[in-house]
């Protein structure tokens, strides 16, 4: 299954794909500060893929805190949260906003809270590892 969206003015575009339902996967909600101040809940699958389609790139703000291990991507014109990346070897590895997609009412199952407080450097990247999803930027 593909599932499109982005933020408010389509600076940012998101392409999400997925064998699991939407009605299926795991939603989180990540209880750090940033996370909570936007309410946002994600979903990943480590076999889907994301392809992050920077429509403005200048537009596009990435923000890191805490263990500086992730870029929080946020529009810069109209101020939502779309993803959050982190990047690793080459490699790099997303976690996506349910709110910003196309058919976000499909994601229904209640959010789970998740505490990474308790994380290091190392667990934390592998854990984003083994259950992020593969992603990608385009830029057009």
């Amino acid at each position: 299954m593909r599932h499109g969206g982005g933020c408010h003015c389509g600076a940012l575009r998101i392409e999400f794909e997925s064998a699991i339902t939407p009605e299926e996967m795991e939603v989180r909600a990540c209880q750090c500060s940033f996370c909570r101040k936007h309410g946002s809940h994600a979903v990943s699958d480590p076999a889907g893929s994301v392809r992050l389609i920077l429509q403005e790139e200048a537009v596009v703000r990435r923000y890191r805190f805490g263990l500086a291990t992730t870029d929080f991507l946020i529009c810069g014109r109209c101020g939502v949260y779309v993803a959050a990346v982190m990047e690793e070897a080459e490699r790099r590895y997303a976690i996506v906003i349910v709110s910003v997609l196309d058919d976000a009412a499909r994601f229904t199952q209640s959010a789970t809270p998740m505490d990474y407080s308790g994380e290091d450097e190392t667990a934390r990247r592998a854990r984003r590892r083994a259950r992020w999803t593969p992603a990608d930027f385009v830029i057009s």
